[in-house]
């Protein structure tokens, strides 16, 4: 009987040990915002109960916002006893700056709304980085109606134009990174039925991964209709074709 009792009580210790290992489940907050500075466990996760006042990151000036990395936060998170599974897969996580004591704001009257804005200004051709986009209160006749959503949606886009710190973030001044530059040697593949050929010639264009982009080839002196898939790459021939009906295809 003393045996059955200490296993019992070895097996308690055991489960207890898991479930502290576990963490206690927590759920994100719907609106994510800082008051004073410091964003903590608290400000992200209901019920976070004893680790509400851990410090996550230093917080945003009122109006202004700071981007998380949502791993991050799930270590910091599980490091002190909470258990976030992130089942919609963030990547990111942006916290709203507001003023102490949460009196209204221009976003509460009407004349202004939420958008992403840019944290400073981006000259043609540079690639977006998490660090270049800013929420912000904006007047709403300033925002395009292609505004994104979504700071993923922006990242790793290419301003088509130089972009001034704090317009609001329009989806018609990005554009796919440019892979090909106009003028520079760029290798074109073509293969079929197990068949693969390739030779060098001159873009003379730019063209994005999946763009159409014309090549002159230097021996024969004419020009190759061919898609660009990577830096320096294009494809003609059935590869090419394939890309090209993916790319027109109608949205249903």
């Amino acid at each position: 009987m003393k045996r059955s009792l200490v296993s019992l009580t070895a097996l308690f210790a055991s489960l207890a040990a898991s479930a502290a290992l576990a963490g206690t489940p927590v759920e994100l907050k719907g609106h994510l915002a800082d008051s004073d500075g410091r964003v903590t466990l608290g400000d992200l996760f209901e019920n976070a109960g004893r680790a509400s006042g851990v410090v996550v990151a230093q917080g945003p000036a009122a109006g202004g916002n700071v981007i998380l990395d949502a791993g991050r936060v799930q270590a910091i998170a599980r490091a002190n006893g909470l258990d976030w599974t992130n089942a919609n897969g963030f990547r990111r996580l942006v916290v709203k700056g507001e003023a102490a004591g949460g009196g209204p704001t221009a976003t509460q009257s009407g004349r202004t709304v939420q958008a992403l804005t840019w944290a400073r200004n981006v000259a043609a051709g540079e690639i977006v980085q998490p660090a270049d986009l800013v929420w912000a209160d904006v007047q709403s006749h300033l925002v395009a109606q292609d505004a994104p959503a979504d700071i993923d949606a922006v990242v790793g886009q290419a301003a088509k134009r130089p972009l001034r710190a704090g317009a609001a973030v329009a989806r018609r001044d990005l554009s796919a990174p440019q892979v090909i530059k106009r003028g520079e040697l760029v290798t074109v593949t073509f293969a079929m039925d197990g068949v693969s050929l390739a030779l060098q010639g001159q873009a003379m264009g730019a063209a994005a991964v999946g763009d159409p982009v014309s090549i002159l080839n230097p021996q024969s002196k004419k020009t190759i209709a061919a898609v660009a898939t990577g830096p320096g790459q294009a494809v003609v021939g059935p590869e090419a074709e394939g890309l090209r009906a993916t790319r027109f295809a109608p949205v249903r």
